[in-house]
């Protein structure tokens, strides 16, 4: 099949800058589609029918003209962060053509003469600032795809709140073009005004004397949590998270979420791991609201309500945690029966009667029964002792397959 429909990355040297496949497209093409921008960059030789993408964006009509030679323009690559992605979704790989130009993430490397591979690319176009801070450690390389002029100076902003002043911060405008320039400075002083709204910025992480950045493991510290006591305490949430084993794309329940612990470790666990905090107290929805963003994964879907009943219509999960409420009737049998296949049940328990609940699911449906025994070293006069936190059973189970499910 010869494709209809050719992508082409197109960079801000416009069409001076593209390879002879892509030039050849847009003369050849009967109708050509983009951002004001960048059909902008087209000469007059290039005669098609040029048409701007519809607010709000949708793919429809360049969809609509299958069968016709057409092309769509996009910004670098098409494929990172672009329109190519969403195209490559919905239409056969016979029928799309895609032609990338460098990225600006390509670009900004080179200029920097920073390993591409080494640095980790965030971007916060239609996102929330929130999303970097998942990624602030000492001494690492981020390449931020900026939302507009305004964010380099909020990203200085937060940086300095989480402790991380001393980064150096370099920001690159119009790439690749003839208006191309850098600005470099510290985040703790920078005072530079907005610039160009196309602009991207690199950030060499450096933590100052006294912060406390958050490890990438597991098993956060309890302090580093907004809540009222509902909270699975850090060694029990390591053994718990250990047990779900969150895998990339999976989804997780969090049910009876309390401060949102379990689920946002799940997802701070890959980037696309995905999850949803069931909780119904508004004073707990409030700290998930916090902890989430202040923990980088503002993604986390937080439902409003108690199980069983809040749990209707929700998408089908890979894992579930339940941290409270396996005595409510309902809960442990809706959650097993929209588990998938292989899917991980997770239940935590503290009081005798929610042990016996899961002492009988276990009966039912096997898994295993875990008891943890925690105790920490604490004063007692002179001396230490230990003292005993409440013990925790858990109950870990995978759904089984069935043949029809393979």
């Amino acid at each position: 099949m010869t494709p209809w429909l050719t992508v082409v990355g197109i960079g801000e040297d416009g069409f001076a800058g593209l390879g002879k496949s892509a030039r050849r497209a847009l003369l050849g093409a009967a109708h050509i589609v983009g951002a004001e921008r960048q059909l902008a960059l087209l000469p007059r030789c290039v005669s098609a029918a040029r048409a701007c993408w519809p607010s709000p964006f949708d793919l429809a009509a360049v969809l609509a003209r299958r069968g016709t030679p057409t092309c769509v323009l996009a910004s670098g690559d098409p494929m990172f962060y672009g329109v190519g992605a969403s195209l490559a979704r919905a239409l056969p790989a016979g029928e799309l053509r895609v032609l990338p130009s460098p990225s600006s993430v390509s670009l900004a490397a080179a200029r920097l003469g920073w390993a591409l591979q080494d640095c980790t690319v965030v971007s916060l176009v239609a996102r929330p600032l929130a999303a970097l801070n998942r990624h602030l450690q000492p001494g690492a390389r981020l390449l931020v795809l900026s939302e507009g002029a305004a964010t380099p100076a909020q990203v200085a902003e937060l940086l300095r709140e989480r402790g991380f002043g001393l980064s150096r911060l370099s920001l690159l405008e119009h790439l690749g073009g003839p208006h191309e320039r850098r600005l470099d400075g510290l985040a703790a002083d920078w005072s530079l005004p907005p610039g160009a709204a196309l602009n991207l910025l690199a950030i060499d992480c450096r933590a100052e004397a006294g912060a406390q950045p958050l490890p990438s493991t597991v098993g956060l510290p309890d302090e580093a949590y907004r809540h009222d006591g509902q909270l699975t305490k850090r060694d029990v949430r390591a053994v718990t998270l250990a047990r779900l084993a969150p895998l990339p794309g999976e989804l997780l329940w969090d049910v009876g979420a309390g401060c949102g612990s379990i689920g946002i470790e799940w997802l701070r666990a890959h980037p696309q791991c995905r999850a949803i905090a069931l909780e119904a107290d508004e004073g707990r929805q409030a700290h998930i609201r916090h902890n989430r963003d202040a923990l980088g994964v503002p993604h986390l879907q937080l439902v409003a309500g108690s199980a069983p009943q809040a749990l209707a219509g929700l998408p089908a999960p890979e894992a579930v945690f339940i941290g409270g409420g396996v005595t409510v009737p309902g809960v442990l049998e809706d959650c097993w029966a929209a588990l998938k296949p292989g899917g991980r049940l997770i239940a935590n328990a503290v009081t005798l009667q929610s042990e016996a609940r899961l002492i009988d699911w276990h009966a039912r449906h096997g898994g295993e029964l875990l008891r943890l025994h925690i105790a920490h070293a604490k004063p007692l006069g002179n001396f230490d002792t230990w003292r005993q936190a409440l013990p925790i059973t858990l109950l870990c189970v995978r759904k089984p397959v069935e043949a029809g499910d393979a």
